[in-house]
């Protein structure tokens, strides 16, 4: 018996699991398909960690189901070794069912976007490609807001979208409380006391249902190899679940967010965030629900101002300051180095086997649970591949592969300009260097280290303090013309010729000692 025709090919990838896609309006389930597709090259292409492997299987696995339960027909294919890639997978499909058109909504990667209009360019099927509305700025948006500026400022598109959208806005159309933006309000430390006092309950857990332990098995058999750890998953991975866990978030830490939203401290990996970035990047919750979430929260009394404006502000401000950057700027953005950087990424990224207490903190989290958050990100693991002079492109593919909230529109951009500078000022205005007092204001990481983050030189010296000293030296020229960067410049002048040369040398013999261990690892 011959199968029923094709009409629509709806093709669905695994981050745009969204019930209110686009791409479902008119949808009828006796003529139309829905394609979803696991493929190997998405985990191999750059060696995904298990974690990140099993949430995207997992959510996809969920989203069939869920639309099958509404009688609609879902042509799902489960990972086998070919094809491999989703270009070939599609194309596979196009020769199989043969529809009289495809409908997708693009896609949020640029290579992929482009893999697979190729193919389908070749079959030579009609062809629609709807923009994602999942986001609140359209491309056509953000080119407008572009035009006419020397220099973009995320903080300047934030405000616009603030108007725009009438968000954390008083009745005349003014900013809540009279100001944009509250971060000088959110950068509180713990103390000595640490945060045990503060915090009321740990993020809501999503333990592994049926469908969950048996891609949990799969990972295991079919990446052995891959770095991170099964044991604890427990992600939302169902639109249910994910609201769930936006609720959890707005009750029960939100209110404390703004204050200690960039302070860390050992052993706890969670604190007051809120654990929704992958279901928001595989789009399980529409960030208009995140944002009004929480600016109903403000508006019951339930939280302070300046947490619900520094959440929104991530929300609204960079996560979609971010895209709009990435499709400006690619394919050219991911090949930028405008430093220079080239030194291997070190082997211990992959272990979390290091002598600093704070890097091993933030990488064997990583590869625990697949998370880390944003200064932990930016200011520990970040910030010393940027000191180090680490390879941009190599640290892009690390942060891709080990976080479960990674697609390339909002990681690369993140990576290589917030956290590497590696655009040259693009995203950011300035490079976000500091030496390892700020990591010691900032948590209790160091307490526990051998090394001394005052110190710059010799045994004890913190090798964030060291590399710190040595970005200025080896950057000062080039960043003199930077304002926000003075106040270091004119502390770097201080230094003695002694004192630099020996900053130098230290700095060479870290870099050659790193450099022949991830050499030595290769070669193994």
């Amino acid at each position: 018996m011959n199968a029923p025709a094709v009409r629509q090919l709806i093709v669905v990838l695994g981050d745009q699991l969204d019930r209110n896609s686009a791409a479902f309006e008119g949808f009828d389930p006796t003529l139309d398909l829905i394609w979803m597709a696991e493929v190997s090259d998405e985990s191999t292409r750059i060696p995904v960690t298990q974690p990140r492997i099993a949430l995207f299987l997992s959510a996809m696995r969920h989203f069939r189901e869920e639309l099958r339960a509404c009688g609609w027909r879902v042509d799902y294919r489960e990972l086998t070794s070919e094809p491999a890639s989703l270009a070939g997978a599609l194309e596979a499909a196009l020769a199989q069912h043969r529809p009289q058109s495809i409908v997708m909504v693009e896609a949020g990667e640029w290579q992929l976007r482009e893999s697979l209009r190729g193919v389908i360019k070749q079959s030579g099927t009609a062809f629609r490609e709807l923009e994602d509305r999942h986001f609140i700025c359209t491309h056509d948006e953000f080119a407008e807001h572009c035009k006419g500026r020397k220099q973009l400022r995320m903080e300047y598109f934030y405000r616009e979208m603030r108007r725009r959208h009438r968000i954390l806005l008083d009745a005349e159309g003014q900013p809540e409380g009279g100001e944009w933006n509250y971060d000088n309000e959110n950068r509180k430390t713990f103390g000595k006391a640490g945060p045990q006092g503060l915090l009321r309950t740990t993020p809501k857990s999503f333990p592994p249902d049926a469908l969950t332990r048996e891609v949990i098995s799969l990972v295991k058999v079919r990446f052995p190899t891959h770095a991170g750890q099964l044991e604890d998953f427990d992600w939302p991975v169902t639109r249910n679940d994910a609201r769930e866990a936006l609720d959890d978030f707005i009750e029960n830490r939100l209110a404390s967010f703004g204050d200690y939203q960039d302070a860390m401290w050992t052993n706890e990996p969670w604190l007051f965030h809120s654990r929704i970035a992958a279901a928001l990047n595989v789009k399980l919750l529409d960030p208009r629900e995140v944002i009004t979430a929480a600016e109903e929260a403000y508006r019951q009394g339930r939280v302070p101002l300046a947490a619900a404006e520094g959440f929104i502000r991530q929300v609204l401000g960079w996560r979609e300051y971010v895209r709009g950057i990435y499709w400006r700027m690619m394919p050219g953005y991911l090949e930028k180095n405008a430093l220079a950087a080239e030194q291997p990424l070190p082997e211990f990224f992959w272990t979390g086997q290091t002598d600093m207490h704070c890097l091993r903190q933030a990488i064997e989290q990583t590869l625990q649970l697949g998370y880390a958050h944003h200064i932990q990100r930016l200011m520990v693991t970040g910030l010393f591949c940027l000191l180090l002079g680490v390879d941009p492109q190599a640290v892009h593919r690390w942060y891709l592969s080990v976080y479960v909230d990674a697609v390339e529109w909002v990681e690369l951009p993140n990576t290589l300009g917030m956290s590497q500078y590696a655009d040259g000022g693009v995203l950011a205005s300035k490079p976000y260097v500091a030496s390892g007092k700020y990591i010691d204001r900032m948590s209790n990481y160091c307490a526990s280290c051998r090394y001394d983050p005052g110190e710059s030189v010799g045994p004890s010296a913190c090798p964030f303090t060291t590399l710190y000293w040595d970005f200025l030296l080896r950057h000062q020229e080039s960043l003199a013309g930077n304002t926000r960067m003075a106040l270091q410049l004119r502390n770097l002048g201080k230094l003695t010729d002694l004192q630099r040369e020996r900053v130098r040398e230290q700095a060479r013999s870290l870099r050659a000692t790193l450099r022949g261990a991830a050499r030595s690892n290769l070669a193994s």
